[in-house]
């Protein structure tokens, strides 16, 4: 680790694992600020359902790239790079430490390993993939991503209709896979010495927290604030609303599902996402795992054991 390097701490782990909260705990002790890296997050008004820390929850620690754009307008892993550079040159010169918490493995490796030069959006293959899967059933999409390009595939929920038609469109335009393309990259993130740790909590554990957090979103309110989005004339078909959890409460309040179905929906598609994200981040190099949860005090503490004593190795000593 390049002692001239500014430190960069990233927190990875799979949805309800405690990541917030152990960021929040880094930044407050080590002196830092945090770094959201999470494709949900940067949405405005979809709050309860994305688990965003409440601004009386963050205890007085920064939140950065949150917010950033509005339910109907676009944001690509391009542009969320971008934004968090402007953050991190900023944290740099006012010597504070990063910390981010990233949930979306896409946006960390745009942001640690650069992105490739992918082919731009054709509005008219698009149309034409929606279309064929209209008339296929459910499931054709991720069936032709497999034939395509079953690393990516592997990836990608079968339900995430966005997801997919990106990758096969990258795919028939490039002329070979999209995973092909992401492995190649821009030049990495200079400047930077990252220590990445992960949470692995036990999978039973980490199940039950998934759904316990399902229903404490549902009692603060959950329901009513999708209610209220679909209310002010937002697009059903915004990309927010395909978002775990946003697409079943939508579909429930269409009259399509009940209450009590809506909710086991969610909670299996949650646990799903949590064993695609470990999938993910498993793959991911250098990672320091603790198998406890972020908001465990013990698991909180041995995570700073490791930090304080890696910072101080790069020179680092304000705030440790």
């Amino acid at each position: 680790m390049s002692s001239a390097a500014t430190p960069l701490v990233v927190i990875v782990g799979p949805t309800a694992s405690g990541k917030s909260a152990l960021g929040i705990t880094v930044a407050e002790q080590l002196g830092g600020e945090v770094l959201v890296c999470d494709s949900t997050q940067v949405y405005r008004r979809f709050d309860i359902g994305t688990a965003k820390v409440p601004p009386a929850a963050r205890r007085g620690v920064p939140h950065h790239l949150l917010d950033l754009v509005e339910p109907q307008e676009l944001f690509t892993a391009g542009e969320y790079r971008t934004r968090a550079l402007a953050v991190l040159e900023d944290l740099r010169r006012r010597q504070r430490l990063p910390v981010l918490t990233a949930g979306t493995g896409l946006y960390l490796r745009a942001l640690l390993e650069g992105l490739s030069d992918a082919p731009t959006r054709s509005e008219a293959l698009r149309a034409r993939l929606r279309e064929r899967a209209a008339r296929h059933r459910p499931g054709y999409l991720h069936r032709m991503l497999t034939r395509l390009d079953p690393e990516a595939a592997a990836r990608i929920a079968p339900a995430d209709t966005q997801k997919l038609i990106r990758a096969i469109e990258v795919c028939l335009l490039a002329g070979r896979p999209i995973s092909e393309l992401h492995r190649q990259g821009r030049p990495r993130l200079e400047g930077f010495s990252v220590i990445k740790i992960g949470l692995q909590p036990p999978r039973a554990l980490l199940y039950e927290r998934i759904e316990l957090r399902v229903a404490q979103m549902l009692d603060a309110g959950w329901l009513d604030e999708v209610r209220s989005l679909l209310a002010s004339g937002l697009d059903p078909a915004a990309k927010p609303f395909q978002f775990i959890g946003y697409r079943e409460l939508v579909a429930h309040l269409a009259g399509r599902y009940p209450l009590a179905k809506t909710i086991e929906t969610i909670q299996r598609n949650t646990r799903r996402y949590a064993k695609r994200q470990l999938t993910w981040f498993r793959r991911e190099p250098d990672v320091h795992w603790f198998s406890g949860f972020g908001d465990d005090p013990a698991t909180a503490a041995s995570v700073l054991d490791f930090l304080r004593a890696r910072l101080a190795s790069t020179g680092r000593t304000e705030g440790v």
